[in-house]
C-alpha cells in the first residue's frame, strides 16, 4: 500500500475577489502552511457572497477531502454571511458563542471601545463550534470538526493558521527542488514524463517562461522523500545535458 495522502480544499468567499478589486493571497499561504502539516491543498473554489453558492461549495469540497477551509465573510457587516451559510451547510442553528463573546468583550474593553451590535455579530457561530484564536482583532475563527472558517484578511488568516499549527492529522510534508534550463519545454516533454515515471511518488511540474528574449522552463520536483527528490533531480539534470540543455540548479 502507498503512503496515505491527506488533502484539503479551500472555499474563497467574496464578491471583491471575483470582481478583481482584491487579489487573493490566502491560497498561497494556506497551501504552504498545509504542506508543513503534511496535507496537500487539492482544490480551491472562489464563490460570491451568496449563501446558496457557499453552501454548495462547502458541502461538495468537504465531502471529498479530509479538511475544508473557508476564507472571508466573517466580519461585522451585513454582507458577511459565511457563518449563516456554514450553519446551513451543516444543518445546525446559529447562536452567540459565549466564549467568543467574552473574547470580543476583552479585546474591545482593553482598547476603551464598546462591544456594539455590529461587533457582536462576530461572536455568532454555528452551534457546536470551537474557537480558533485570533490575536490580531479578537474576532475568532471557527472550527467544526474538519471544517475551518478563517478570516479573509491575509495577516489575520495567517494568525489563525498559526493557532492551528500541529493540531491537524497529516502525513509527511512534501519536499521540493527546482532545476531550470533554456529552451522550449516541448523539447524535453518526454524526458520529464519518463523521469517522473522512473521515481515512485515523484511529481514534476513544468513552468515555462520568456526572459531576455529567450524561452525556457523551470522544473519543480516534489515528493515526500528528500533522497528520492535528490535522485530524481540528478537524473533530470543528466537528461537535460544529454538533450543539449544545460541544467541550472535552483531554476532560472
Amino acid at each position: 500500500m502507498g503512503e496515505r495522502i491527506w488533502t484539503a480544499a479551500l472555499v474563497v468567499i467574496g464578491d471583491e475577489i471575483l470582481s478583481g478589486r482584491t487579489q487573493d493571497r490566502n491560497i498561497a499561504q494556506l497551501g504552504t502552511w498545509l504542506n508543513a502539516q503534511g496535507i496537500r491543498l487539492a482544490e480551491v473554489r472562489v464563490v460570491p457572497d451568496v449563501q446558496e453558492a457557499i453552501v454548495e461549495a462547502v458541502n461538495a469540497l468537504r465531502a471529498r477531502n479530509d479538511y475544508c477551509f473557508t476564507t472571508g465573510g466573517i466580519g461585522p457587516t451585513h454582507d458577511d454571511i459565511t457563518v449563516d451559510a456554514v450553519a446551513a451547510a451543516l444543518a445546525v442553528p446559529v447562536e452567540v458563542n459565549a466564549e467568543a463573546r467574552a473574547a470580543l468583550e476583552a479585546h474591545y474593553s482593553a482598547r476603551g471601545l464598546e462591544l456594539t451590535e455590529a461587533r457582536l455579530r462576530m461572536a455568532r457561530m454555528p452551534q457546536g463550534a470551537e474557537l480558533i484564536r485570533n490575536r490580531m482583532s479578537g474576532a475568532p475563527g471557527i472550527r467544526l470538526g474538519s471544517l475551518f472558517v478563517l478570516a479573509g484578511v491575509p495577516h489575520i488568516a495567517a494568525g489563525m493558521l498559526d493557532a492551528l499549527t500541529g493540531q491537524l492529522e497529516g502525513g509527511l510534508p512534501l519536499v521540493s527542488r527546482t532545476i531550470g534550463s533554456w529552451g522550449p519545454e516541448s523539447e524535453v516533454a518526454e524526458l520529464l514524463a519518463s523521469t517522473e515515471r522512473a521515481f515512485d511518488g515523484v511529481a514534476i511540474g513544468s513552468y515555462p517562461f520568456f526572459k531576455e528574449g529567450r524561452v525556457g522552463a523551470n522544473f519543480v520536483v516534489r515528493a515526500t522523500d528528500a533522497a528520492v527528490v535528490d535522485a530524481c533531480v540528478g537524473a533530470l539534470a543528466e537528461g537535460l545535458r544529454a538533450a543539449g540543455h544545460a541544467p541550472v540548479e535552483g531554476g532560472i
